[in-house]
């Protein structure tokens, strides 16, 4: 860099200075390299701080330091099972809380589960046995305090659709249940395997605007297919497409406000109070003899053990082990989504990590109790905060309601019929169409409204599976997008400053006679590197033209903003070099502005700087453009 920008910070820097006065060069070099540059990292030490800042940005073994044995050994317990902790802080003020949340969700999640079993393919009794073992464990083992545990209406309709396109669950149903048990034990281990090597940023990968779009297609086709039971349909697709679950209702039709938050109760009990008249009134007239469909039998009993049903090797341990990791995923995806927003509202901290390992561990333990994957609820997680709980043992009040209901009041649910199941679930996936931010996606992002249209209508009129790998693919297309065409700028200078900005985005920025600033807002990889060079270039050239055109100097200095680049690697330098070269050719000096640590680093060590020259690095575009604007003036002289 140039000697005024040194001299401006001498003052400030006199003791460095003074110390690099020493080396005969010292005064030769640019003020970057004299100053700012941090001396070279060696390799072990840039590989572990990448990785701890990549996996460990929260350093969980921080609490841990200078700790005695014992203590270590109780953080660790406490750690794990974050009950401890909070356990000991634990009053009757909080309990009464969490009392009347668990009893409410309870009421709610009751014919939820029973429906929701429905969706699944499976017996009613294995909606409840869902919501007996797992929020127990997850009681223990979460942070977050409002989540409710249990089935929800979109996982289980992804898991039987993935497994009844296996098995057919009315042709051979003991294997589709092993099947079922089997996906929801490779479900877990996927959780538990992305909380221990604290890979949870891949569920990142599934953009919002994604999620957005599978969750309304996901309610739309929930809402069809309950027409089976809310209209007595005997013989129905099997399909969740929107044509097939038309064509059959066509056939057998052809063939035959806002809520008070203070009132949150009312809709929580309606669909228990449904059930309960529902039932009563087909058990007094025995509707079902005259056409009305009802649940029939539910077995009575806590879970039994289902370990021995679960496949470990074999065919259909492959098979379970696909299906799981992907309703895995999509639970991941609901529980967290739920989780940081009311940790959000009531500002408290959830550690995604911990949450993947306790939401793993209860659908390991539920694999083997009966359980097929649960999750958290949108539904019951709402009423749950609106209710007042105060930490996760509503969830285990909410569990002790459901043993009792398993153990002692099963059979009367015999009677329930069918049409008011479908018209719960109805109800429930209602809420997951969600209109608003539809539209403020559309508004904020149109490739995001792709995104989330190409989930929608890939769920609604294709499958549940399709459109789910239709929102991986367009998010991923997406970030590929992005990263191999990064967005650049030219810059000017705002008249009576020293500022310098895109001049689409302020008109009043003026640009600096033979000169072109260029800001490129991403790094410089392999994969946008030829890109960055030929944008430029074509930057250059367009100016050039324009110049020409109007009989004005042509451009001598080109002037890269490289404060957004944060990093570069191999082939960026290479790309680098090429437009030095190609500048040469066309007589325009190239000069670099603000690059960081990062970057500094790699163009020294590549020796790029040797090639364009010390004297071609400063601090801000400012530095740079009165440097050459001086020496440009002093050269015509």
């Amino acid at each position: 860099m140039n000697h005024s920008v040194s001299d401006k910070l001498e003052n400030k820097e006199q003791d460095i200075t003074d110390q690099q006065s020493s080396c005969p060069q010292a005064n030769d070099l640019p003020y970057i390299n004299r100053v700012r540059l941090a001396p070279r990292r060696k390799l072990h030490q840039e590989f572990t701080s990448s990785l701890k800042e990549t996996f460990f940005p929260d350093n969980p073994l921080r609490p841990f330091k200078d700790q005695p044995r014992s203590r270590k050994i109780v953080l660790g317990l406490q750690t794990l099972f974050p009950i401890l902790e909070w356990g000991r802080h634990y009053n009757l003020h909080k309990f009464k809380g969490d009392f009347i949340a668990g009893l409410t969700i309870a009421s709610l999640c009751i014919p939820q589960d029973i429906a929701y079993a429905q969706l699944a393919y499976l017996k009613p009794q294995y909606g409840l046995y869902s919501s007996f073992v797992p929020p127990l464990i997850y009681a223990c083992m979460g942070s977050s305090r409002d989540i409710a545990i249990g089935p929800v209406a979109v996982v289980s309709l992804l898991l039987g659709t993935l497994v009844h396109n296996e098995v057919d669950s009315a042709k051979n149903p003991d294997e589709y249940l092993r099947l079922v048990f089997t996906a929801t034990f490779f479900a877990g281990i996927t959780q538990v395997t992305l909380g221990f090597f604290r890979l949870g940023f891949l569920i990142d990968f599934l953009s919002h605007a994604a999620v957005v779009g599978f969750m309304g297609g996901a309610a739309i086709t929930i809402a069809l297919q309950q027409l089976k039971g809310f209209l007595g349909i005997n013989n129905f697709t099997k399909k969740t497409g929107i044509i097939s679950v038309m064509r059959s209702v066509w056939s057998s039709v052809h063939h035959g406000g806002k809520k008070k938050k203070s009132l949150f109760w009312v809709p929580a009990i309606a669909p228990l109070i449904s059930v309960i008249l529902s039932t009563f009134f087909v058990y007094i007239t025995h509707a079902e003899k005259h056409g009305v469909k009802i649940v029939k039998d539910i077995q009575k009993g806590i879970n039994p053990s289902s370990l021995e049903q679960i496949h470990f090797s074999g065919e259909f341990a492959a098979k379970g082990f696909r299906i799981g990791v992907v309703a895995g995923m999509i639970a991941l995806t609901e529980a967290t989504a739920i989780g940081r927003t009311f940790a959000a509202m009531k500002d408290y901290q959830i550690d995604g990590n911990k949450e993947m390992v306790a939401l793993g561990v209860m659908n390991i333990a539920g694999s083997m109790t009966s359980c097929y994957v649960a999750t958290g609820s949108f539904s019951r997680s709402a009423v749950n905060y609106m209710a007042g709980c105060q930490t996760a043992v509503s969830n285990i009040v909410m569990s002790a309601v459901v043993l009792l209901t398993l153990e002692l009041i099963t059979p009367l649910f015999k009677y329930t019929p069918n049409a008011i199941l479908a018209s719960i679930i109805i109800s429930a996936v209602i809420s997951l169409i969600d209109y608003d931010a539809a539209i403020l996606i559309w508004k904020i992002d149109k490739l995001d409204f792709i995104a989330c249209m190409g989930a929608f209508f890939g769920v609604v009129f294709v499958s549940v599976e399709i459109g789910l790998l239709i929102a991986v693919a367009i998010s991923f297309a997406k970030i590929l997008l992005q990263v191999t065409r990064p967005r650049t700028a030219v810059l000017g200078n705002l008249p009576s400053t020293s500022i310098y900005r895109n001049i689409e985005q302020y008109p009043d920025a003026k640009k600096v006679p033979g000169m072109l600033i260029v800001r490129v807002d991403s790094a410089i990889y392999f994969s946008n590197s030829n890109y960055v060079r030929e944008r430029v270039l074509r930057w250059l050239s367009d100016e050039d033209e324009q110049l020409k055109a109007n009989n004005q100097p042509r451009i001598q200095f080109l002037i890269m903003e490289m404060s957004p680049v944060t990093d570069i690697d191999t082939s960026g330098i290479h790309s680098l070099e090429e437009l030095y070269r190609s500048l040469q050719k066309r007589e325009v000096q190239l000069v670099l502005a603000n690059p960081g640590q990062t970057v500094i680093d790699k163009i020294h060590a590549s020796k790029f700087v040797d090639l364009i020259g010390e004297d071609k690095i400063f601090l801000t575009v400012a530095d740079a453009v009165m440097a050459w604007s001086t020496k440009a003036k002093q050269e015509e002289v």
